[in-house]
């Protein structure tokens, strides 16, 4: 960067920018790439496999995280180079899509730019490489169907299950209670699964954990665990058979949004504000635990015998006859005026009929209206005059009821039953105290995900305000207590015995929150593996076996092409049997020997169950040593890693930004 001056002594900058840039092009910037993409994999090559090694990640802020999932090593390092970017972008599409292999599949990519290099080197372009591996990956795609098995299953019967998530934890750091933890997953998958249709909605299940306790000590809860306790301490800490109304309105008084000022200078103004306040948050807890209905009857009518009973309604008759649901007793209130000498020699005649919305609303405690329907027959007024005084009816003067205002109103206070209030927002100090005395417990601050599962696994609606409330929005639950841990004040809600099971909660028990978290994303990555076998049963055998069956095949399919992309294929072949000698060499045993010897054996036996015994069992037949993957997570892997070893060998130049 130089200062100079034009004609006018103006100022201005010459910026030296081929000095400051830098360029790669050619064969030069593929090879930086390449090595950029190999640098990824080669971090995460240790981590594969049940004796793969653990990574320590330092947060700048200082927590430390220990793990060896591929996808959070790669998310929790710091990563400049847009090539080793997209080896990250790589791991996260595998583990958001499949959820299981995010280590393999960034090893399997490094291993084919590994011998990509090598083509490159011998001349062959960069284009005809892509080719031939998008060839092979074909290849290798068709071959692991053909080799694939179906496993049956059913909600009675899980153990194909189990023993597919069992694979999966044990290349975790909770292998030594793998089978306790397949167990939970498989039974929290199958609680929330819709077989028929074959589908897992994997938000319906929670995984939560807390300090303390031992990793044996997780468990499936079939309801909802939430990290709060109630607002009150002298509030019940078990409730049976709960019905919760579940809130997002706060229990506070309502605030203005202009700025504003109370002037208090007397006692007496102190006492109002406060019986004032006191009545608000008493009307708010009223709401809760009881609804006020009210039945207006508007009548200018005159009744048959059969509804009245002298001067007061037969209340009892009026349900037999509208099939409303069990009578209940009201009282009634009549509204009159004066009789005016014009109004009080009419009489009327009127038919009335009673309807209401939904069966039985009324003695469910909802807010029901008894519509009259009117049917004025002027013809026959005189006569029905007539009839009603033969048949002993009680006709109704205008002096007795209003013609404009005639409403009969009857009230009556019908209990909710809400027994339980968790509330999204805090409550009020008055507010508390109110609930506690009235009996109602309460939980405050809960999370809005939180309250989704909760209306979810009870059968609630979430209220946005008080005036909503009805008693067929109340979740119910069977039992919901507040549970202690150790010597600490920790305590948490469990909501059990739900009305809808479809929400599961996984509480998961550890040493230090490390072990907890390392626990949280193992259990991830089983819950993964079991929706994937619902929704596909199809499953390969595990152990780097389905790696060499595909590297056999595709060895074999590169004769049939004459090109120069036999070069690319072979070496796609070459790429595939990295992933078993990382399992060896990860294992202690001797990588190019061991795997030598189990391909020569699937090739004499035709036995492609053949694969590395990384435990030292005895045996290399992963049949025997149930160790089993999901086909379309070993097919997502081949897919996902050629794609990006296609777009990374397209790139011949890179122009990096200025710099000052």
């Amino acid at each position: 960067m130089a200062l100079a001056f034009d004609e006018f002594g103006r100022p201005f900058i010459i910026l030296r920018e081929q000095e400051q840039k830098t360029r790669l092009r050619g064969l030069d910037a593929q090879k930086a790439n390449i090595a950029a993409g190999k640098a990824v994999a080669r971090i995460l090559r240790t981590s594969l496999g049940p004796k793969g090694m653990d990574k320590m990640l330092q947060s700048p802020d200082g927590e430390v995280t220990i793990t060896n999932d591929g996808a959070t090593i790669l998310e929790q390092m710091d990563v400049d180079n847009q090539i080793a970017k997209l080896m990250v972008e790589l791991s996260r599409s595998q583990d958001y899509e499949i959820g299981d292999g995010t280590t393999g599949v960034v090893v399997m990519a490094g291993a084919l730019l590994e011998q990509a290099q090598k083509l490159l080197e011998r001349g062959i372009h960069p284009i005809r490489v892509a080719e031939g591996y998008e060839l092979a990956s074909r290849i290798s795609f068709e071959h692991l169907e053909r080799i694939a098995h179906k496993f049956e299953f059913s909600g009675a019967d899980a153990e194909p299950l189990i023993r597919t998530c069992m694979t999966t934890l044990s290349s975790k750091i909770v292998n030594r209670c793998k089978r306790s933890l397949a167990e939970i997953a498989v039974k929290a998958v199958l609680a929330v699964a819709d077989l028929e249709r074959r589908d897992v909605n994997l938000d319906l299940i929670k995984v939560e954990g807390k300090v303390g306790g031992k990793l044996e000590d997780t468990e499936l809860i079939y309801g909802i665990v939430v990290d709060k306790d109630m607002s009150h301490p002298q509030m019940p800490k078990q409730i049976e058979d709960a019905h919760i109304a579940i809130l997002t309105c706060p229990f506070e008084p309502p605030k203005p949004k202009t700025k504003h000022k109370v002037d208090i200078d007397t006692v007496e103004k102190f006492q109002t504000l406060r019986q004032q306040e006191q009545k608000y948050f008493d009307d708010m807890v009223q709401k809760c635990k009881v609804i006020y209905f009210c039945i207006f009857f508007c009548l200018n009518i005159v009744l048959f015998d059969r509804v009245f009973d002298g001067d007061s309604l037969d209340w009892d008759t009026v349900y037999e006859s509208s099939g409303i649901g069990e009578p209940i007793t009201y009282t009634r209130s009549k509204k009159r005026k004066e009789a005016s000498p014009s109004s009080s020699s009419r009489k009327a005649s009127r038919t009335t009929t009673t309807s209401r919305k939904g069966k039985g609303q009324l003695g469910k405690g909802r807010l029901a209206t008894v519509v009259e329907e009117r049917e004025l027959v002027d013809e026959e007024l005189e006569d029905e005059e007539v009839g009603d005084e033969e048949e002993g009816s009680t006709s109704l003067e205008d002096d007795d009821i209003d013609e404009d205002e005639d409403n009969y109103l009857v009230e009556d206070d019908y209990d909710v039953g809400a027994t339980l209030v968790i509330c999204q927002w805090g409550f009020d100090d008055e507010a508390n105290h109110l609930l506690m005395h009235r009996n109602l417990p309460a939980v405050r601050w809960v999370g809005g995900v939180e309250l989704e599962l909760i209306a979810i696994a009870t059968g609630g609606r979430i209220v946005p305000r008080f005036q909503e409330l009805t008693t067929e929005k109340l979740g119910k639950a069977g039992l919901v207590r507040e549970k202690a841990f150790g010597t600490t004040k920790d305590r948490m809600i469990y909501i059990e015995h739900c009305a809808n099971s479809r929400a599961v909660t996984i509480f998961i028990r550890g040493g230090n929150k490390m072990m907890i978290e390392e626990t949280k994303r193992s259990i991830h990555d089983a819950l993964c593996v079991a929706r994937n076998l619902i929704r596909n049963n199809s499953i390969v055998y595990g152990g780097g076996s389905a790696e060499i069956s595909c590297s056999i095949a595709v060895e074999a399919a590169a004769d049939k092409y004459p090109g120069v992309e036999q070069y690319a294929i072979r070496a796609f072949a070459d790429a595939l049997d990295a992933i078993p000698m990382a399992l060896a060499e990860n294992s202690g045993l001797q990588p190019i020997e061991t795997l030598s010897a189990v391909k020569s054996q699937q090739i004499k036996e035709n036995n492609n169950c053949c694969g590395i015994d990384c435990n030292d069992v005895g045996t290399n037949d992963m049949r025997e040593q149930n160790v089993f993957e999901t086909l379309i997570g070993k097919q997502q892997q081949i897919l996902l890693a050629t794609q990006v070893v296609k777009m990374i060998l397209k790139i011949d130049d890179v122009i990096s930004p200025s710099e000052y």
